[in-house]
């Protein structure tokens, strides 16, 4: 599958895999904005056209673990419809400060195939061995 991508930015860089069988494509930053509630937005400075029944997963790198930052919203989702600038934000979960830079790979980029689904409401649901068991139901 080949994507397309625009380049928005002179600092933008092309996704690139570390090894050639790595599910997810890193994504450099651009540019970086300061949010005053602590927030960093990195933007990538590439838009993507992902092709009708793919969605782009922005997901951190596991290097986040070592700088105690996380993404506020876990994934970022990136419709096929989606033109914009793919940024990444991330806040510090403790007093460190965050260290990526413009130039750093700061998020990595998965296609994931989609199944487009609809919805229909129904006055019950058929039974399951697991019923209504929700969070921490099984024991563990």
């Amino acid at each position: 599958m080949n994507i397309k991508i625009k380049k928005l930015h002179p600092n933008a860089k092309m996704p690139y895999r570390a090894n050639p069988n790595d599910a997810g494509a890193d994504l450099v930053a651009a540019s970086l904005e300061l949010k005053k509630d602590g927030r960093i937005v990195y933007g990538t400075g590439l838009a993507f056209e992902i092709p009708k029944g793919y969605v782009g997963l922005l997901v951190p790198r596991s290097s986040c673990s070592k700088m105690d930052i996380q993404m506020p919203n876990s994934v970022g989702v990136i419709d096929s419809d989606y033109r914009g600038e793919v940024k990444a934000i991330f806040r510090a979960t403790m007093s460190n400060p965050i260290t990526y830079n413009i130039g750093d790979r700061v998020a990595q980029l998965l296609i994931v195939p989609i199944e487009l689904a609809t919805f229909t409401e129904v006055g019950e649901l058929s039974d399951t061995e697991r019923g209504c068991g929700g969070f921490g139901s099984t024991g563990k």
